[in-house]
């Protein structure tokens, strides 16, 4: 028997003491017939190192920069991702642009059907945004899950209103923040973060709250 791993999941059930372990079935120390599993192990299967087929949520609201989301976009799809506006609901919305058309709605795609997020800036936007708790929980989620995260000009803000107020900046490889001049260095920046997939060096223990 593993001690600590017993010990650990007996804290986590709240059952204090330890019980005293049951009798074996069987005498003697029994050989595993699996020690290491390539194919049940996240870190053993990467992918190919690229962002193709990769989800990709770029939240938007009523005066978001336009030509920062078309510049990501089109970097996303040139390598095969998938970038899907994502809105309070479904219609128009108008960018600094033009009026561009929600793919989703927050309530109907969820942050668990992402691989990464990207929250642009734009006059009012983050605040707009920040105002939609459903919003600030998919951003929480993104980043609990150590998914890459964009963040443009003051897209930032919407972490902190998220509870969000830890980031490390340039210790963190996957939240890239950025000014609304570095779009484009930054889209190649973050598409180097989500072809890592996940960047576990930000799991805290308990998870913030």
């Amino acid at each position: 028997m593993d001690r600590g791993l017993a010990e650990a999941v007996a804290q986590g059930l709240g059952i204090s003491p330890l019980p005293e372990a049951l009798p074996t079935v069987a005498r003697g120390d029994v050989k595993p017939e699996v020690t290491v599993s390539p194919a049940l192990s996240l870190m053993a299967r990467p992918g190919d190192g690229s962002v193709r087929g990769r989800k990709i949520a770029i939240l938007v609201a009523d005066g978001v920069d336009g030509a920062a989301i078309e510049t990501i976009s089109t970097a996303l799809m040139s390598k095969g991702a998938v970038p899907r506006l994502i809105g309070a609901r479904l219609g128009a919305v108008r960018t600094s642009t033009r009026e561009l058309q929600a793919d989703g709605s927050i309530d109907a795609m969820p942050s668990v059907l992402f691989d990464a997020v990207v929250v642009p800036a734009g006059a009012n936007a983050s605040k707009k945004l920040g105002r939609d708790g459903r919003v600030l929980e998919f951003v929480k989620d993104q980043y609990r899950h150590c998914k890459p995260m964009l963040l443009l000009g003051d897209g930032l803000d919407l972490l902190a209103q998220a509870g969000i107020s830890n980031v490390q900046h340039g210790r963190d490889a996957g939240v890239i923040v950025a000014g609304t001049d570095e779009v484009e260095q930054a889209a190649q920046a973050f598409i180097t973060a989500v072809a890592k997939h996940r960047h576990f060096e930000r799991e805290t223990d308990p998870p913030m709250a």
